[in-house]
Protein backbone atom coordinates (compact mmCIF):
# COMPACT_ATOMS: atom_id res chain seq x y z
CA UNK A 1 0.00 0.00 0.00
CA UNK A 2 1.26 3.48 -0.78
CA UNK A 3 0.29 6.86 0.46
CA UNK A 4 1.55 10.41 0.51
CA UNK A 5 3.21 12.08 3.48
CA UNK A 6 5.18 15.28 3.72
CA UNK A 7 8.74 15.02 4.82
CA UNK A 8 11.91 17.02 4.61
CA UNK A 9 11.76 18.57 1.14
CA UNK A 10 12.99 15.52 -0.73
CA UNK A 11 11.63 13.80 -3.78
CA UNK A 12 7.86 13.41 -4.23
CA UNK A 13 7.76 9.66 -3.75
CA UNK A 14 5.07 7.51 -2.32
CA UNK A 15 6.32 5.06 0.28
CA UNK A 16 4.69 2.89 2.87
CA UNK A 17 6.74 2.09 5.94
CA UNK A 18 6.22 -0.92 8.12
CA UNK A 19 5.61 1.46 11.00
CA UNK A 20 2.33 3.26 11.34
CA UNK A 21 3.34 6.34 9.37
CA UNK A 22 3.79 7.08 5.73
CA UNK A 23 6.38 9.41 4.27
CA UNK A 24 6.34 11.82 1.38
CA UNK A 25 8.85 14.27 0.22
CA UNK A 26 9.29 16.71 -2.63
CA UNK A 27 12.34 17.88 -4.55
CA UNK A 28 11.23 21.49 -4.08
CA UNK A 29 8.61 23.37 -2.06
CA UNK A 30 7.03 24.35 -5.39
CA UNK A 31 6.14 20.70 -6.00
CA UNK A 32 4.41 20.63 -2.63
CA UNK A 33 2.49 23.77 -3.57
CA UNK A 34 1.41 22.11 -6.83
CA UNK A 35 0.18 19.08 -4.83
CA UNK A 36 -1.73 21.35 -2.45
CA UNK A 37 -3.38 23.20 -5.33
CA UNK A 38 -4.27 19.94 -7.08
CA UNK A 39 -5.71 18.54 -3.87
CA UNK A 40 -5.53 15.07 -2.42
CA UNK A 41 -8.44 12.64 -2.72
CA UNK A 42 -10.59 12.05 0.35
CA UNK A 43 -9.30 8.47 0.38
CA UNK A 44 -5.91 9.86 1.48
CA UNK A 45 -7.58 11.59 4.44
CA UNK A 46 -9.42 8.38 5.31
CA UNK A 47 -6.23 6.37 5.18
CA UNK A 48 -4.44 8.97 7.28
CA UNK A 49 -7.20 8.80 9.90
CA UNK A 50 -6.91 5.01 10.06
CA UNK A 51 -3.10 5.01 10.18
CA UNK A 52 -3.03 7.71 12.87
CA UNK A 53 -5.90 6.21 14.89
CA UNK A 54 -8.07 9.31 14.45
CA UNK A 55 -11.84 9.21 14.31
CA UNK A 56 -13.71 10.47 11.27
CA UNK A 57 -14.94 13.32 13.48
CA UNK A 58 -11.35 14.25 14.38
CA UNK A 59 -10.07 14.23 10.81
CA UNK A 60 -13.05 16.27 9.58
CA UNK A 61 -12.50 18.83 12.37
CA UNK A 62 -8.79 19.05 11.65
CA UNK A 63 -9.45 19.55 7.92
CA UNK A 64 -12.11 22.16 8.75
CA UNK A 65 -14.84 20.24 6.93
CA UNK A 66 -18.17 19.57 8.58
CA UNK A 67 -18.47 15.95 9.61
CA UNK A 68 -21.62 15.58 7.52
CA UNK A 69 -19.96 16.96 4.38
CA UNK A 70 -16.89 14.82 4.99
CA UNK A 71 -19.01 11.67 5.10
CA UNK A 72 -20.75 12.63 1.86
CA UNK A 73 -17.48 12.98 -0.05
CA UNK A 74 -16.68 10.08 -2.35
CA UNK A 75 -13.25 8.45 -1.99
CA UNK A 76 -12.03 10.14 -5.17
CA UNK A 77 -13.39 13.59 -4.26
CA UNK A 78 -10.49 16.04 -4.19
CA UNK A 79 -10.02 18.04 -1.02
CA UNK A 80 -9.66 21.77 -1.50
CA UNK A 81 -6.28 23.46 -1.10
CA UNK A 82 -6.84 24.41 2.55
CA UNK A 83 -7.87 20.90 3.59
CA UNK A 84 -5.05 19.34 1.57
CA UNK A 85 -2.47 21.60 3.18
CA UNK A 86 -3.83 20.81 6.65
CA UNK A 87 -3.69 17.09 5.88
CA UNK A 88 -0.10 17.31 4.67
CA UNK A 89 0.95 19.30 7.73
CA UNK A 90 -0.82 16.82 10.01
CA UNK A 91 1.10 13.99 8.40
CA UNK A 92 4.35 15.89 8.81
CA UNK A 93 3.55 16.50 12.47
CA UNK A 94 2.85 12.81 13.07
CA UNK A 95 6.04 11.87 11.26
CA UNK A 96 7.98 14.19 13.55
CA UNK A 97 6.16 12.78 16.58
CA UNK A 98 7.06 9.24 15.65
CA UNK A 99 10.70 10.26 15.24
CA UNK A 100 10.73 12.03 18.62
CA UNK A 101 8.90 9.30 20.57
CA UNK A 102 10.32 6.44 18.47
CA UNK A 103 6.92 4.79 18.77
CA UNK A 104 3.65 5.84 17.13
CA UNK A 105 1.55 4.37 19.93
CA UNK A 106 3.34 6.46 22.58
CA UNK A 107 3.08 9.54 20.40
CA UNK A 108 -0.64 8.91 19.84
CA UNK A 109 -1.18 8.74 23.60
CA UNK A 110 0.81 11.96 24.06
CA UNK A 111 -1.36 13.70 21.44
CA UNK A 112 -4.49 12.87 23.46
CA UNK A 113 -3.14 13.83 26.89
CA UNK A 114 -3.81 17.37 28.17
CA UNK A 115 -0.55 19.27 28.69
CA UNK A 116 -0.07 22.16 31.08
CA UNK A 117 2.27 23.89 28.62
CA UNK A 118 -0.60 23.90 26.09
CA UNK A 119 -3.12 25.42 28.47
CA UNK A 120 -4.26 22.00 29.73
CA UNK A 121 -5.40 21.09 26.24
CA UNK A 122 -4.49 17.88 24.45
CA UNK A 123 -2.30 18.51 21.39
CA UNK A 124 -4.93 16.87 19.15
CA UNK A 125 -7.36 19.62 20.19
CA UNK A 126 -5.03 22.29 18.77
CA UNK A 127 -4.03 20.91 15.38
CA UNK A 128 -7.10 22.26 13.61
CA UNK A 129 -5.32 25.62 13.27
CA UNK A 130 -1.91 26.54 11.84
CA UNK A 131 -0.97 28.22 15.11
CA UNK A 132 -1.96 25.14 17.09
CA UNK A 133 0.02 22.95 14.73
CA UNK A 134 3.09 25.15 15.32
CA UNK A 135 2.62 25.01 19.10
CA UNK A 136 2.51 21.22 19.03
CA UNK A 137 5.49 21.08 16.68
CA UNK A 138 7.45 23.44 18.96
CA UNK A 139 6.68 21.23 21.93
CA UNK A 140 7.93 18.18 20.02
CA UNK A 141 11.18 20.00 19.23
CA UNK A 142 11.56 20.86 22.92
CA UNK A 143 11.11 17.21 23.84
CA UNK A 144 13.52 16.10 21.14
CA UNK A 145 16.20 18.48 22.38
CA UNK A 146 15.42 18.07 26.10
CA UNK A 147 14.41 21.73 26.50
CA UNK A 148 11.49 22.05 28.87
CA UNK A 149 9.59 25.25 29.48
Amino acid sequence: MTCTFVSNGKKMTKLAHKTSTLVVAWDTPLQMIDQIRTGLPKSEADETAVRLALSQRDIARILNISERSYHRYQADTRLDAVATERLLHLRKLYQLGEEVFEDMYKFGRWMKRPLRVLGNKAPIELVDTATGMRLVEDELFRIEHNVYA
